[in-house]
């Protein structure tokens, strides 16, 4: 039961509950006979007692009904988007409830204690109803005020941790561009277009590679954009790959129009092939094939599994980046195959509406 289960009842109610249910209701339970019978100041203690367990017995079974109702809205409602609907459902709620709790529970006392006139009378009094929502309404407020206070901190957590993981895959994609052996291939590529004196290749070559820096720097600060703009810096990342390695690379673009408005994680395309290129052998005796398609699952990259006779070791810290950026603005997951004969990525395509709030 979730009463009993700390961990349910700070995820659904944003805190441990325990005693302010306890506390809350033997309060309420109070304020509401004085309000409405003064028991203590007008009866004997014994009387007075069981005048005032009427009020407990209403305050009780109201709390622990409208509490759960908020359980349940807020399972089907997790969403900041969706707290005005939640909030209007949760209010009705509360008069219904009280209503209901006042109507059945009146007429259950009166059975018990036979038409006793201090116990029958409170529920019979329509008075009592609209205090008794007020009451209770402000200490629900007390609930979501505590749950909305959690949810705005995690909001802002989250969002911070996307913006650090965002900087580190822009530094980490900086970094490896920008290594060593990357600018030297693509400068000897360069130099060896000019010795052909293809000036317009030379020319066409250089915008690509600028094209590739100037993506990285301007989508620093997205975390999400639409595929068309990641289809359009992969195939210029790819251009400067096939002016080193020509047909031995070869990618195979089946992505139809109706998703390049799709949103996709900046530079997760660009990295699953430059993975491929990494750790495997693209040569004319064994030419890498890249498939890059979409489906109902999303963004699907493939590659025949070719490894290289000195293997790179691999940290799979470039998918676990990519994992990670998704699971901080989307419940859908990255998906990973891996059969020892084709390595396959799937990347889930979104629309504006999936993403986190």
């Amino acid at each position: 039961m979730l009463m009993f289960n700390k961990k349910k009842r700070i995820q659904y109610l944003g805190f441990n509950d325990n005693w302010f249910t306890i506390i809350g209701m033997i309060m309420l339970s109070f304020i509401t006979d004085f309000l409405f019978s003064k028991s203590f100041f007008r009866y004997p203690l014994l009387e007075a007692i069981l005048s005032w367990s009427v009020s407990l017995f209403f305050t009780i079974c109201n709390w622990l009904i409208i509490r759960s109702i908020l359980i349940g809205l807020r399972k089907r409602f997790p969403d900041f988007k969706d707290d005005k609907k939640r909030v209007i459902i949760f209010l009705l709620s509360i008069i219904s409830t009280v209503v209901f709790v006042d109507f059945f529970g009146g007429k259950l006392l009166m059975f018990i204690f036979n038409s006793l006139g201090a116990n029958a009378s409170h529920s019979q009094q329509l008075k009592v109803l609209i205090p008794v929502t007020i009451i209770t309404i402000m200490i629900m407020a007390i609930y979501e005020a505590i749950y909305y206070y959690i949810r705005l901190k995690k909001s802002i957590r989250e969002e911070e941790q996307t913006k650090q993981i965002m900087i580190q895959a822009q530094l980490d994609t900086l970094r490896n561009q920008a290594q060593p052996h990357f600018l030297f291939n693509s400068l000897n590529t360069l130099r060896d277009i000019i010795d052909e004196e293809a000036k317009e290749d030379a020319k066409k070559f250089v915008d690509k590679l600028s094209d590739v820096y100037r993506f990285i720097l301007e989508s620093g600060n997205s975390n999400v954009i639409a595929l068309q703009k990641e289809v359009k810096f992969v195939k210029s990342y790819i251009h400067i790959q096939l002016e080193r390695f020509g047909d031995n690379l070869k990618v195979n673009w089946n992505v139809s129009d109706d998703s390049l408005g799709l949103l996709i994680v900046p530079m997760s395309l660009q990295l699953l092939i430059e993975n491929a290129i990494k750790h495997n052998v693209v040569s004319r005796a064994k030419p890498l094939l890249i498939n890059v398609e979409t489906t109902g699952k999303g963004l699907v990259v493939s590659n025949k599994i070719q490894p290289k006779s000195t293997k790179v070791p691999s940290t799979k810290i470039g998918l676990k980046n990519i994992a990670k950026r998704y699971a901080l603005i989307s419940n859908q997951p990255l998906e990973i195959k891996d059969n020892n004969e084709h390595f396959t990525v799937t990347i889930p395509l979104l629309k504006r509406s999936n993403p986190k709030k």
